[in-house]
């Protein structure tokens, strides 16, 4: 019986598992085929000394939790959290390169392509805090071109967490959204009710163009669209849970699938 065929003891099984070997090989075995070193056991010499940082994605349809959620992630294991929403505004803001090019795009009414984002992405991911402490990648990649541009590029996660919301919950929670047009505060009418008996506020609330029902149903067709291609992409590193349910609990379990699939 060959090494590969033999059956481990169960106290190797149970080491490995415990040690999560299995996800610290799929890992080197990501970085190594991203690289694609001359000489791979130099590379696994020099990847092995470094410490090993999270490496998560997170995703789910909109108004599905992922900024309570990231919030929570980044306070238990100190990754950067990066939106790519708020990376495109930076660039354009800072007029880099590649914000230059988002501009003039975004100026003509058209979209940014993949490649720019992905550029931005990795700029990002290759500076000091990133590389330091690892990253917490929020609501991209949306396509399966984008993801596959992603490994294409060697960004690779260790784990994907997917919030699974219903849509009559999630056209729910869009819907009772009102905005404080002065400070920016997001009330909801049902589950975080605005002050009553603060006239001034009450009258500063709006309900943005993007919080209707017509809005949303709009946002979550395109989601739908892509969303199966996107899971099966991560098949092998995909953590799905219920995100119709109270915030802590939704919080104990992401936070425990990340923690399990952390090589140590």
């Amino acid at each position: 019986m060959s090494a590969t065929t033999a059956k481990l003891p169960d106290e190797a099984v149970a080491y490995m598992k415990d040690k999560n070997v299995p996800d610290l090989l799929e890992y080197m075995l990501q970085e190594l085929l991203a690289a694609k070193p001359e000489s791979p056991a130099a590379f696994f010499k020099e990847l092995l000394a470094k410490p090993i940082t999270p490496k998560i994605l997170i995703a789910g349809p909109p108004a599905g939790g992922k900024g309570t959620q990231c919030e929570q992630i980044v306070e238990k294991f100190g990754v950067v959290h990066i939106s790519t929403g708020d990376l495109l505004r930076q660039e354009v803001k800072a007029q880099s390169e590649e914000g230059k090019q988002a501009d003039e795009f975004m100026k003509a009414g058209a979209l940014v392509p993949d490649s720019l984002i992905i550029e931005m992405v990795k700029k990002r991911l290759q500076q000091d805090d990133v590389q330091a402490k690892g990253w917490l990648l929020d609501g991209f990649p949306r396509t399966k071109a984008q993801a596959q541009a992603l490994q294409d590029a060697g960004i690779v996660p260790q784990i994907m967490v997917q919030l699974e919301v219903p849509d009559d919950v999630l056209i729910e929670r869009i819907e009772g959204r009102r905005t404080d047009s002065e400070t920016g505060k997001v009330y909801h009418l049902k589950f975080n009710p605005p002050p009553a008996n603060d006239a001034e506020v009450m009258k500063r609330l709006e309900q943005r163009k993007d919080d209707t029902r017509e809005a949303m149903v709009s946002r979550l067709a395109t989601y739908h669209k892509n969303v199966d291609e996107i899971l099966a992409f991560y098949t092998h590193v995909l953590f799905k849970t219920d995100g119709n349910r109270d915030k802590d609990s939704v919080t104990f379990d992401v936070l425990k699938a990340i923690e399990s699939r952390l090589p140590k």
